[in-house]
Parts: structure tokens; C-alpha cells; sequence
């Protein structure tokens, strides 16, 4: 990708499509954004690659074309649609401190190679609870949502709470040391098919029935876990 001649063919056939309602709709460089390392998912609008490119007199195509090469090719650009209509995550906020609103996300792995949904239960803690330039939520309300609001709503009546007769389920964290790594594609499906994974620093110990199971974000080889099915 660094050769110039296929650098200039590739961006003028982007060019040439700027028009197509999936480039246009999907990939629009003024609402694609470089994900950076550790990743931003609320980037202001004079960070969009269409900033960029005004600011250096480049093509925007270029700009997108030369960021896809940034941290030698491990750089991932990041197009939020729907919540991030508005340029910024309040809807999120005003859903989240509804008290009828449960947070949760499942695609079912649809796209494996294109999102990276691991992130869904550290990002409240971050950004939500802790970095946020703007409305957060309180850590408590973070946890909380996360953990007794879900158990409730899925009717696991024996976990979600740290008390008497629950199930020791327990994340013991280090809150200030808590951070997001950018995702990377790994060869971790069936046949050798990629994937997105993502790590984090900031969890000390993941304890499942009492038992560790996680030490420093590091598998302990101890497998208590079980497929539960219905309320319980």
C-alpha cells in the first residue's frame, strides 16, 4: 500500500465513487474517524479524517487512504453510526440513566471481522464512569447496570449482587489503572479465519463460583463455569 502508483490508483477510484450511497452512507471521511491506541470512541468532529484533510490541503481520500497505514498498518478507522448521529454519545447518556434501560449488546458474533464488541462491559467503567468530558454516570450506576439491573432482567435471581447465598461471581478491578487496548485481528476462528479480539489492563482478578479464573487479565486454567438455562 505504500507503493505510489497504486496509492494514486486506489484513491482515484475512491474518488470516482465518492457519490455511491454505500461509500457515501458507510464510509463518508467526514464521520470516519482513526480509532487510536487507546482507542477513542466519543471523537470530537475536528478529529474526522474530512478535518484532517482540510487542515493539510490533502484529498480526503488520501487522508483516509495514508491513516489506514498509521502504527505500520495497525491502525482502524472507526465510523459510528446511529447513537453517534449527533457527533457525540449523549443519546447514550439519557438512555443509560434511564431507569428502564438495561445495557447489553448481542449480534451473535455477526461481525467478527469488522467490529469488536469485547470492549462492551470495560467501556462503562472508562469512559462512562471515569473519562468522560461531559455527562457521566456514577461508578456505582456503571456497575450497577451491568450487574444486578442484567441479572433481574434475564431472571438469574442467584448472581448480580455481592451478598449472602449469591453465586461469588466477582471482578476485583483497578479503576484507575483501567484501560483499553485498540483491537487487532487475530487467526482465531475455525479454518483459520480472523477475528477481532481486544485487551484491557485493569483487572486484577476474575473470580467465577469463588474460584479464580482470570489473574491479570491471564487465564488461571480453572474452567467452574457452567451453561445456565432459564430463570433461576
Amino acid at each position: 500500500m505504500r507503493d505510489p502508483g497504486l496509492r494514486a490508483r486506489l484513491v482515484s477510484e475512491r474518488e470516482a465513487l465518492a457519490d455511491d450511497p454505500i461509500v457515501s452512507g458507510f464510509m463518508d471521511p467526514a464521520s470516519t474517524f482513526q480509532l487510536g491506541d487507546p482507542p477513542q470512541y466519543e471523537p470530537g468532529p475536528g478529529t474526522s479524517l474530512a478535518a484532517q484533510a482540510r487542515r493539510a490541503g490533502l484529498s480526503k481520500w488520501e487522508v483516509l487512504y495514508d491513516a489506514l497505514l498509521d502504527d505500520n498498518g495497525r491502525e482502524l478507522l472507526n465510523s459510528p453510526v446511529l447513537n453517534f448521529s449527533d457527533g457525540n454519545l449523549d443519546a447514550d447518556h439519557e438512555m443509560l440513566v434511564d431507569p428502564n434501560t438495561a445495557f447489553g449488546l448481542g449480534d451473535g458474533g455477526a461481525h467478527a471481522g469488522q467490529t469488536c464488541d469485547a470492549s462492551t462491559t470495560t467501556f462503562p467503567l472508562t469512559h462512562w464512569a471515569r473519562d468522560r468530558d461531559g455527562d457521566r454516570l456514577s461508578l456505582e450506576t456503571a456497575a450497577h447496570k451491568m450487574t444486578g439491573v442484567t441479572a433481574a432482567l434475564y431472571g438469574l435471581g442467584d448472581r448480580g449482587r455481592l451478598a449472602p447465598g449469591m453465586v461469588a461471581d466477582v471482578n476485583l478491578i483497578d479503576f484507575e489503572s483501567l484501560d483499553l487496548r485498540r483491537p487487532e485481528l487475530v487467526a482465531g476462528l475455525p479454518g483459520g479465519a480472523s477475528r477481532l479480539i481486544q485487551r484491557c489492563d485493569g483487572y486484577v482478578s476474575t473470580i467465577k463460583s469463588g474460584r479464580e479464573i482470570l489473574r491479570n487479565g491471564e487465564t488461571t486454567g480453572d474452567l467452574p463455569g457452567e451453561l445456565i438455562r432459564g430463570m433461576r
